[in-house]
């Protein structure tokens, strides 16, 4: 059996509401190797006391660094805000949107310590496709 590895990284990340206000949010970026595509987002909305969770692709994030992308209801690009690196990510549903900045730095620091845990192109070595499909089978 495989052991399970998570990184986490609380960043200081900032909720834009205009182009002239934005707010500190908490938010943990969270890489597990039993999921290797994947990154957790769990963000903590100013003034609610419940978290909001969005899942999107390591290489995705990964790319954000250098160049825009995303696809369906998230999207990030990396920019500079008041003279800093950020990474914007824009998350879409039904329910409204919301636009977050985090600090480029904390972003390339996560993502080298993920790709330490699981190197890019061996994703596949960390899945036991067998016990997938035996729990597709199963319904759960």
């Amino acid at each position: 059996m495989r052991s399970v590895r998570t990184v986490a990284y609380e960043l200081p990340a900032r909720l834009v509401l205009s182009d002239d206000l934005s707010v500190p949010m908490r938010a943990t970026l969270r890489y597990e190797t039993d999921d290797p595509y994947a990154v957790r987002a769990v963000f903590h909305p100013p003034g609610q006391a419940r978290t909001v969770e969005w899942f999107f692709g390591r290489d995705m994030l990964a790319l954000a660094l250098t160049e825009r992308t995303g696809q369906g209801d998230v999207h990030m690009w990396p920019a500079v805000d008041a003279g800093h690196d950020v990474v914007f990510i824009a998350l879409q549903t039904p329910a409204g949107s919301a636009l977050l900045g985090f600090p480029a730095r904390g972003v390339d620091s996560f993502l080298r310590e993920t790709w330490s845990a699981v190197p890019t192109g061996a994703e596949s070595d960390r899945l036991d496709l067998d016990a997938e499909l035996a729990q597709l089978l199963a319904g759960n």
